[in-house]
């Protein structure tokens, strides 16, 4: 086990070395989505990261438990259901499963626990007494509201005064409130809408209490990691602080983490723009791995510029790797400890994965022009290494030849190309062999001729 893996910390605002509370047993939670609709890139970009962090966690530490939420309870979806005439459930059962497809394209592990809003209203309620009868939160015409002047030190993850907070956010302000900064942790349906039964009344909870209830249900009272998107430091995670540090004490988290936004061709993504793309459209045209090392090739922490561009070279990279993989396919590997790799000191440096990238490179070169010996050592690397990230994992003939439902010829057409190509060189029809090599070109298929034969690959233009 390394003792060098330094993360980021929000609350700190510094880099610091990450000791977890029980090396045997690490825990991350990580905000997951509220499923009424298909996700944007922008909200694959923390199933990404977090993934990686989570692969790089199990190798330093075994055990490591991993949360991400799913929200299925929420006025979006409530909206989403009304507006499609259809129940609740069959909205969230619907894009629950098309997240955990999305993201699973991607290549990103299963967390191991996947809570759900709706299977923890009891602790919800629960946690909502502990806060009113410690005097944190009261009742307001049928809601429970959490008092933010109660806690000392509320807006610290922020480092920012509550009225500075307030600007500009999403806050509800409401008359029965007693400061505009206190926000529902109950709150009563209305007529037609789901709900449960509570000491305050039929109702539902606020979106804040679901994540403190779950985090605590599942990883104890102190976690090691909290993660999510940068969005959600105020109001989300300042707020979910705030119930459980004045409902349990402790520090509730001790490493905050925050990826950054996603904008597209240097715009933000917005319904007003046009301009969100959804993972579900991207599969359509581009394989899971490619979106992926394009989430990966900017630190998380820095805002990532989506683009057509970014993608095309995210496919030639991947293919420049394969295609070094492919140079060595009968070259066995061994094998070696990663840690001892620039790659790795690299993923250790708070996930720096555009330097991490960079390092697979290196292996790449050192596969297409090294010895043997440091042939079969590079590729060794560059799998090992591939593995940490989720990337790497296909057969290089199938990667190269894959993605055949982006071009218009199968398999067994290119074959019969390539041996018709081979009959006219052989009977030294030299134009008929070029027109079938332009043919397969303009295609998105490219030929190449070696002394084991012509061999294929998809282009990556």
């Amino acid at each position: 086990m390394t003792s060098s893996l330094f993360l980021f910390n929000t609350s700190s605002r510094k880099k610091e070395l990450f000791t977890p509370k029980d090396p045997e047993r690490v825990t991350m939670y990580v905000c997951g989505p509220t499923v009424y609709n298909y996700i944007h890139i922008g909200n694959a970009r923390p199933a990404v990261v977090f993934d990686v962090l989570f692969r790089l966690l199990k190798r330093e530490y075994g055990t490591v438990i991993y949360a991400r939420n799913i929200t299925d309870v929420d006025d979006k979806i409530i909206a989403a259901a009304q507006e499609n005439d259809e129940s609740m459930s069959a909205i969230t059962t619907r894009f629950t499963k098309a997240y955990r497809d999305d993201v699973s394209a991607l290549k990103t592990l299963a967390p191991t626990l996947e809570p759900l809003a709706t299977e923890h209203i009891e602790e919800m309620i629960q946690l909502t007494e502990i806060l009113m009868n410690k005097g944190h939160a009261y009742l307001a015409e049928a809601n429970v509201l959490f008092s933010v002047q109660s806690m000392k030190d509320y807006g610290a993850l922020s480092n920012r005064a509550i009225e500075d907070m307030l600007a500009g956010a999403r806050v509800e302000i409401a008359q029965y409130k007693k400061h505009p900064g206190d926000f529902v942790l109950w709150k009563p349906s209305k007529s037609g809408e789901p709900g449960w039964d509570s000491p305050w009344g039929f109702g539902r909870p606020g979106w804040h209490l679901e994540c403190s209830a779950m985090a605590h249900s599942h990883l104890g009272q102190d976690i090691d990691i909290h993660g999510g998107g940068r969005d959600l430091i105020f109001p989300h995670h300042e707020n979910e602080i705030a119930q459980s540090c004045c409902a349990y004490g402790g520090n509730f988290v001790n490493h905050w983490m925050h990826n950054a936004t996603v904008d597209i061709d240097g715009e933000k993504m917005s319904k007003s723009l046009g301009n969100i793309r959804t993972v579900r459209d991207l599969l359509k045209n581009y394989r899971g791995d490619v979106l992926k090392l394009a989430l990966l090739s900017t630190h998380y922490r820095s805002p990532l510029n989506f683009s057509t561009a970014l993608l095309e070279q995210s496919e030639k990279t991947l293919t420049s790797f394969y295609n070094g993989l492919r140079e060595v396919d009968e070259i066995p590997i061994d094998e070696v400890n990663i840690a001892d790799t620039s790659f790795y000191e690299a993923l250790c440096d708070d996930l720096n994965t555009p330097l991490a990238i960079s390092e697979l490179h290196s292996m790449t070169k050192r596969i297409n022009t090294g010895s043997l010996s440091e042939k079969r050592i590079a590729k060794s690397q560059l799998l090992a290494a591939g593995s940490l990230l989720g990337l790497l994992d296909c057969e290089p003939n199938a990667w190269l030849q894959g993605g055949l439902d982006l071009i218009s010829i199968s398999p067994e057409e290119i074959d019969s190309l390539i041996l018709e190509r081979d009959k006219a060189k052989k009977a030294k029809n030299y134009a008929r062999a070029d027109e079938i090599r332009g043919l397969l070109t303009g295609k998105g298929v490219l030929l190449e001729d070696s002394s084991d034969g012509t061999r294929w690959r998809r282009s990556s233009d």
